[in-house]
């Protein structure tokens, strides 16, 4: 009875999404139909964005109330909660060759791919099909050729990059959590994240955590025996490591008060920011370090129980920690000039959502309902457009009966708009659905790359450039269409993206999904500060909890410099729809 208690205890919602979708693709290797595969990643996506425990769901029986989830699932997934495994899947494991699913875990490499990989070429793992790429042995492969390689050895890097670290929607809400619990405790005097989650960064590698207390060991003690625990790596008296049930390491650190300042200051990082500082503190005849700040000829401390007096003594302003990459933070700091960046409680509406009439999971009138609990004063929906097949695109015909439903909605709301519009595909040739005395009748009008993502550089800045030049499309949704862990961005030309952006007054958007937040921080600072780009901060959100996700797209906004003034949604609704086209 023990073993079977702790076994419930570790499955979460990221283990459980984790399986469906480890599930979708050996359904996919073994040439099951797209719908049964979407159907598993959808459950997977919708499980995974859920703030409600799924033990809570499985307990109070309420599964198949979980979109997408039906009898069979919920059957399986009650499986998986109360056993810790799942007989289903070790028999689809039992068909398909291990390598396989390493295979698929290169971004860009789906199941069909990965199997011709094996049954042509018999590659077994990414070390042999780096051997195949170099003898240019895929070339021969029907349906593949040098694109493929390149594209191949791209998800390949990428991959590699991010396997040890984790995406911030991941990291961020454990790290809460767990703060939370230690800030509650009588012997914590202070506690915060620090190093790269704390700058918010897309993906963190392990969770660093500072506390100050003078009593370090019950710190320990209570940080050791968390419910959250599945092992403890180290046990001291001034730092420990956990193991969290879901996977994450999580290192905890106790300081004295007096030194809590510096110390958060150094661990925040990032390292070329602390150099930076420590250059300044040298010429002052001061040294800095994560006990605090001193004189360097008589070693007396003067700084360190804030990071206020850490900087502050250097005659810098206190850069907000998304800031400290030392791209010109530090100047800003000292020459009193830091952005008003801009924040959640900014943003006065979604422009970018789905509903179930496309891909999206619910109703149009739950996507309201959850918009104005968020206190948003308005949103637009924006399913799909009609030769976007595989995500259900609506007709003109099936669209304007969602407009008339939108306009009888309206009636009903006081302070709260709903606006129409759409999501476009852009085509090959940089042409979209619906003539233009169509889009001209829309409130919002987005374009979109949905395919032809390995199109050469110049075809794929093209199609943008032209779909920009349109004067219906007000905004462009994930410019690069990248998705972390599973896709690399398109080759385009940037630069000119955002000079013509700028000239058309076309807006980017900032895709808060957390998988894709893009366009990425370095790339907003581009758009800002050379181009005078325009900004939407949006979620593409296609179920209600996808709507939360706007705070990793803020995040990732004050990463790249931008405040209030650069962002169309930050708006009220009249001022806001007279910055777009």
């Amino acid at each position: 009875m023990a073993k079977r208690r702790e076994e419930e205890h570790r499955i979460d919602n990221e283990e459980v999404a984790r399986v469906l979708d480890e599930i979708g693709d050996l359904l996919e290797i073994l040439g099951e139909s797209s719908f049964r595969v979407g159907a598993y990643h959808k459950a997977a996506m919708n499980i995974r964005s859920m703030p409600r425990s799924i033990r809570d769901v499985y307990e109070s029986g309420e599964l198949q109330k979980i979109p997408g989830v039906g009898a069979h699932l919920a059957e399986r997934i009650g499986i998986l909660i109360t056993t810790g495994k799942l007989p289903y899947l070790e028999d689809l494991k039992k068909k398909v060759p291990p390598s396989l699913t390493e295979l698929m875990s290169i971004p860009g490499l789906g199941g069909k791919k990965a199997k011709k990989l094996y049954d042509e070429l018999n590659v077994t793992s990414i070390a042999e099909l780096k051997r195949a790429i170099e003898k240019h042995e895929l070339r021969d492969l029907p349906g593949m050729g040098a694109k493929t390689e390149e594209n191949i050895i791209r998800g390949i890097r990428q991959l590699e990059q991010l396997s040890a670290r984790t995406l911030l929607f991941q990291a961020l809400p454990i790290s809460e959590e767990i703060v939370n619990q230690l800030r509650a405790r009588p012997f914590v005097k202070r506690v915060d994240a620090a190093g790269s989650l704390r700058r918010l960064k897309e993906t963190v590698g392990d969770i660093d955590l500072l506390c100050s207390s003078a009593e370090p060991r019950k710190v320990m003690d209570y940080f050791t025996s968390l419910p959250q625990v599945a092992y403890t790596i180290a046990r001291g008296d001034k730092k420990s490591t956990i193991v969290v049930t879901s996977g994450y390491q999580i290192d905890l650190r106790v300081v004295a008060p007096e030194e809590f300042g510096a110390a958060l200051q150094y661990f925040t990082g990032s390292k070329s920011h602390n150099i930076h500082v420590r250059e300044i503190a040298k010429k002052h005849g001061l040294k800095i370090n994560e006990y605090g700040v001193f004189k360097v000829d008589t070693n007396e401390r003067v700084a360190g129980a804030t990071e206020d007096e850490v900087y502050g003594y250097l005659g810098l302003d206190t850069p907000p920690p998304v800031l400290r990459e030392d791209r010109g933070e530090i100047e800003a700091a000292a020459e009193h000039r830091l952005p008003r960046l801009i924040e959640l409680s900014d943003v006065k509406g979604d422009l970018q959502m789905h509903t179930n009439a496309t891909d999206g999971v619910d109703k149009l009138e739950a996507m309201i309902e959850m918009a104005r609990s968020l206190g948003y004063s308005y949103i637009c929906i924006t399913d799909h457009a009609e030769r976007l097949y595989v995500a259900g695109g609506l007709t003109e015909k099936e669209l304007r009966e969602e407009y008339e439903r939108i306009d009888r909605l309206n009636e009903s709301y006081d302070g709260f708009t709903i606006l129409k519009g759409i999501e476009l595909n852009i085509d090959n040739d940089g042409d979209v659905d619906y003539p233009d005395s169509f889009l001209a009748e829309m409130d919002v009008v987005i374009g979109s790359i949905h395919a032809g993502f390995n199109q050469p550089k110049s075809q794929l800045t093209g199609r943008m450039v032209k779909a920009m030049e349109n004067p219906h499309i007000d905004i462009i949704a994930h410019p690069t269409g990248r998705v972390l862990g599973k896709r690399p961005a398109y080759d385009i030309d940037l630069p000119t993206v955002f000079k013509v952006a700028a000239e058309t007054g076309t807006v980017l958007e900032l895709n808060s999904f957390p998988d894709r937040l893009d366009l990425r921080d370095d790339y907003l600072m581009d758009a800002k500060f050379n181009y005078g780009c325009r900004f939407a901060i949006n979620t593409d959100a296609h179920n209600v909890n996808h709507l939360r996700y706007m705070r990793y797209g803020v995040a990732t906004a004050q990463r790249g410099w931008l405040e209030r003034k650069d962002v169309v949604n930050t708006h009220p609704l009249k001022q806001m729809l007279m910055m777009l086209k």
